[in-house]
């Protein structure tokens, strides 16, 4: 096949992802120097003040916040709980697809239905969780009501919707390593699970849990439908996250401009974790 022709037939793929992802992406810049609002005919240059206002924001600044400390804390517990149910699940013989699909579910799942359910297990009358609590003499809570404990709980639930993914991918990772490798570790010495851990599945493993980790932390970049459904960025701002922000400015407000400021600072925030993987990746493969 020439490259002319090679050219031809890429060419209807190539203009829906400039039409649907690389236009739209790059509009969002010249949109947030504007005062723009849906509904109005014109508009005004207002240079970096959306910005200003931004940094000025209290609840931007604590929407910028959560979403950072949401995004560290179920990052590295996703990845951890996923290698170690992977190594669990890829010793249980027959019942493996069954734990393996078992995992899977809620990513496959909608994350507004699961909230819809998440929310009758954490409600504070009848709830599963605090009659479960009750049994054991615990005092109940109102975890999505609570300022001290609406973000963790929505760690938790950020950690179990992104579990399944990284249980999958740390299995397909054990199923490929070679076995030559295994029986060479045990040969020189690593026996215990542990040792084998350290010494073989880790380093084996590495290109697999960078790529858990950089889906993972751009999953909770982005988390949204929980908040959404489940407290609306409240009590307060406790839970108040950068996509729901956005949602609130550009859709309810109606302030365009300013919500693609907001997007200009996720944009940042994503293109910085992908910098990151491919500084750590380069170094591992150049090692």
């Amino acid at each position: 096949m020439t490259a002319r022709a090679a050219a031809f037939l890429a060419l209807p793929g190539a203009l829906l992802v400039l039409g649907l992802f690389i236009l739209p992406a790059l509009s969002v810049f010249p949109t947030a120097l504007t005062d723009w609002e849906f509904g109005k005919r014109n508009l005004s240059f207002v240079g970096f003040d959306n910005f200003a206002e931004l940094a000025a924001d209290a609840r931007f600044r604590a929407a910028l916040s959560n979403t950072l400390l949401y995004t560290a804390v179920i990052t590295p517990l996703t990845v951890a709980l996923g290698l170690a149910i992977a190594m669990a699940i890829d010793g249980a013989g027959r019942l493996k697809p069954l734990y393996r699909t078992a995992h899977f579910l809620p990513v496959v799942a909608t994350m507004a239905a699961m909230s819809v359910a998440w929310e009758a297990v954490l409600h504070p009358s009848f709830g599963l969780l605090n009659n479960l609590l009750a049994v054991f003499g615990a005092p109940r809570r109102n975890w999505l009501q609570d300022e001290a404990l609406v973000l963790p709980t929505l760690m938790a639930i950020g950690v179990w919707k992104n579990l399944g993914f990284a249980v999958i991918m740390f299995l397909a990772g054990l199923q490929a390593m070679p076995r030559e490798l295994v029986d060479a570790a045990a040969i020189d010495g690593a026996v215990r699970p542990l040792d084998r851990l350290r010494v073989l599945t880790l380093p084996v493993l590495s290109p697999v849990t960078a790529f858990v980790t950089v889906v993972t932390a751009k999953q909770g970049l982005e988390v949204f439908d929980s908040v959404a459904v489940l407290t609306r960025g409240g009590p307060g701002q406790a839970s108040e996250v950068l996509l729901h922000l956005l949602y609130t400015e550009s859709f309810k407000s109606l302030r365009a401009g300013y919500g693609s400021a907001i997007v200009v600072v996720l944009l940042v925030l994503m293109l910085g974790l992908v910098l990151t993987h491919r500084a750590l990746d380069g170094r591992r493969v150049g090692a």
